[in-house]
């Protein structure tokens, strides 16, 4: 059986990260570099847990379900919270069960169950470190290094060596690594299943 990401251990590194800041109005400050609230960064991160976990259910190379998850405009922060670790434990039992030989779309390369789960954990861990920063920027977390170095073998082929939290942080367009800058905000991964 191919290697799924963990991602209940993304979900539960995320919450870790964010349970200090739950006090503050998530809907009123930015996440970091990005156009995004915070709660609406958030939201999007669970979103994609449902996505694709619903991608995968679909299993249609060809095009998306035409689906998105909305929540109501009042859910507090550990709403949030709560509804992260309950999709990433969606997306992780369904890309579990899901038959090795399924490809679904998506905009970066027609992918597999594997495929969709690393999307999962690149998406949270990445949005975490978005997240964090708005609430606090002096806050130094990032990415755990055991999460993102399978995330960085499956959607960054050809990434640079190094830390790897550093390695995804570069990779996602989120910092400089070493000496090469910043990659642009048209930086996407390669979803595209290995063999």
């Amino acid at each position: 059986m191919t290697e799924i990401a963990d991602l209940p251990a993304a979900a539960g590194a995320s919450v870790a990260a964010l349970a200090g800041y739950t006090e503050l109005d998530w809907q009123q400050v930015p996440a970091a570099d990005l156009q995004w609230s915070c709660w609406q960064t958030t939201l999007h991160m669970v979103d994609c847990l449902y996505f694709y976990a619903c991608q995968i259910v679909y299993g249609n190379p060809d095009g998306y379900l035409c689906t998105e998850l909305a929540l109501d405009d009042s859910a507090s922060p550990p709403r949030l919270l709560a509804a992260l670790s309950a999709h990433a434990e969606l997306l992780h039992r369904v890309a579990r069960s899901a038959d090795p030989d399924l490809r679904a779309h998506h905009n970066y390369g027609v992918s597999d169950a594997a495929g969709f789960a690393a999307m999962g954990v690149a998406e949270t861990l990445i949005h975490t470190f978005d997240v964090v920063r708005g609430l606090n920027p002096s806050d130094p977390w990032r990415p755990p290094a055991a999460l993102a170095a399978p995330v960085i073998t499956r959607l960054f082929p050809d990434a640079p060596g190094g830390d790897p939290a550093d390695v995804l942080l570069y990779c996602c367009g989120r910092a400089a690594l070493g000496e090469l800058p910043r990659r642009p905000h048209e930086w996407q991964w390669d979803s595209t299943v290995r063999t």
